[in-house]
């Protein structure tokens, strides 16, 4: 038996343990902007943030999907790969529209709701396979990435696939050009974390996610359709991934067997910074938000600075996401293991 000292003690350290969680990606973030502000301060320029915002969204959208998977206790290896896919196929099918739609509007609406298409019925695939299939979801993402990325490499014959000019003219504005002062991608990224943070924090799906990524038993027993929004998490991440690959496209107007490369890496980064749990039953948009924002604010101050080279990018990632899921641990706090 605890004395009142004690409980209110331990209280208290959850209490400050909840907020440290919370605020620790907010707080990460600010530091790193004051970073890069000390060492240039042509970070805090206009075009500098705008660029950051941008760059931001591609790998924000597709890690609102993953904090879905993620918490539900899954994990998507693949989102990178069939990016590269779902880009592929839209230049081939809008490329070969030319001669009967022409290269106007329709030839890029009718790209775009292919990709929509393509999205999900990928992540229906991947969520199919790891629910009914009962194949780990390491597996079978494993196993999808190799697929979707060799199919990219074969529809290029090894090389590149590129958007017709004329359409990458009509095409282009989606990326280069915005509204109210803010580039298209970000307004994307922003609708896509408000409806991720409604789905995820005020329906009974989000709710449903958590507890199968808590206790997947005890969600079965409690009469949720475990196989279902399991299915549904990663038709929602193959979804981000889509709108990731729309407003990517336009970019650079190609695809090859190097495009989306490390997307996965950084998107499990985002969500893992962002404060959600590696082994499910708890998930936070707003910190895969701040996680995304932190992962392009270190890509874009090694741009600014020569004492680490930006090719570590990805070392970078990668440190930050085992130190965060070593934070993560129940039993460790600051760096000093609780006692049994």
């Amino acid at each position: 038996m605890m004395t009142a000292s004690q409980e209110a003690a331990t209280k208290k350290s959850r209490r400050f343990s909840a907020d440290f969680k919370t605020l620790g990606p907010a707080v990460a973030l600010l530091i790193l902007c004051l970073v890069g502000f000390l060492l240039n301060p042509a970070f805090i320029s206009e075009g500098n943030i705008t660029n950051l915002l941008t760059r931001s969204a591609f790998i924000g959208i597709i890690a609102v999907g993953a904090t879905f998977v993620i918490t539900a206790g899954g994990i998507d290896l693949s989102v990178g790969s069939m990016a590269a896919a779902i880009a592929g196929v839209m230049i081939i099918v809008m490329d070969g529209l030319v001669d009967t739609l022409g290269t106007g509007v329709l030839t890029v609406l009718t790209g775009c709701g292919l990709a929509i298409l393509l999205g999900i019925g990928a992540g229906w695939i991947n969520g199919a396979l790891t629910t009914k299939g009962k194949i780990e979801a390491f597996i079978v993402t494993l196993g999808t990435m190799g697929i979707y990325r060799s199919l990219v490499t074969y529809f290029a014959d090894g090389g590149t696939l590129s958007l017709d000019f004329e359409i990458r003219g009509t095409y282009r504005p989606v990326y280069y050009e915005g509204f109210l002062g803010l580039p298209f991608p970000v307004w994307v990224f922003i609708a896509v974390a408000i409806c991720g943070w409604l789905l995820l924090n005020r329906t009974a799906f989000g709710r449903y996610c958590t507890a199968i990524g808590s206790n997947e038993a005890v969600a079965r027993y409690s009469a949720i359709k475990v196989d279902r929004i399991k299915t549904m998490t990663y038709i929602i991440q193959g979804l981000c991934v889509s709108f990731a690959t729309i407003i990517y496209v336009p970019r650079l107007g190609s695809a090859s067997a190097t495009t989306g490369v490390l997307w996965e890496l950084e998107a499990i980064a985002a969500v893992i910074i962002g404060g959600t749990v590696l082994k499910g039953g708890y998930g936070r948009i707003g910190g895969t938000i701040l996680g995304a924002l932190i992962l392009t604010t270190i890509g874009n101050i090694l741009n600014f600075t020569d004492m680490i080279s930006n090719y570590l990018n990805g070392t970078m990632q990668g440190l930050i996401i085992i130190v965060a899921v070593l934070l993560q641990r129940s039993d460790w706090t600051f760096g000093k293991k609780k006692d049994a």
